[in-house]
């Protein structure tokens, strides 16, 4: 059986990154986290573009215009809704991920999701650290998986 090994090699990589800036502080330690993985992972600070939106719902248009530009590797999402009194919860959390698969399967771009969507706050800052590295790894992974497919 021949197997790919996974190649966290981000070297050369082009990424393109689109963050909500609704939940600031959430977002921001999002982004910090997924730049620092980035830089660990070899990906040169001149390959990283970075595109800000209102919120979790403008960014799988950015995604889509990013990945038909043909400028990038790989995308990342990174955003949070956090749960409050009403419905809008639902929506936006569901409508943002259904987007942000489309973007991945009609773009032709691996796009990785960090859009959290938590309960509460104290949620989301437990997770933006670990979820925001994560996102870098899973895209240089995924440009590399494909890459080593085709």
């Amino acid at each position: 059986m021949k197997e790919i090994e996974k190649n966290l090699n981000g070297k050369g990589l082009r990424i393109g990154i689109v963050q909500s800036r609704f939940n600031p502080e959430v977002c921001e330690g999002l982004l910090g986290a997924c730049r620092y993985q980035l830089e660990q992972q070899d990906v040169a600070s001149d390959d990283v573009t970075l595109a800000t939106v209102p919120g979790a719902l403008e960014i799988p248009p950015v995604l889509l215009a990013m990945a038909e530009s043909g400028n990038y590797d790989a995308l990342i999402a990174l955003g949070a809704v956090i749960r409050g009194d009403t419905y809008h919860f639902e929506v936006v959390s569901n409508e943002s991920a259904r987007g942000v698969s489309d973007v991945q399967l009609a773009g032709g771009v691996p796009v990785a999701n960090a859009i959290l969507t938590t309960d509460t706050d104290e949620q989301a800052l437990a997770r933006m650290e670990v979820k925001g590295r994560e996102a870098a790894l899973v895209a240089i992974e995924m440009v590399n998986l494909l890459r080593a497919i085709g």
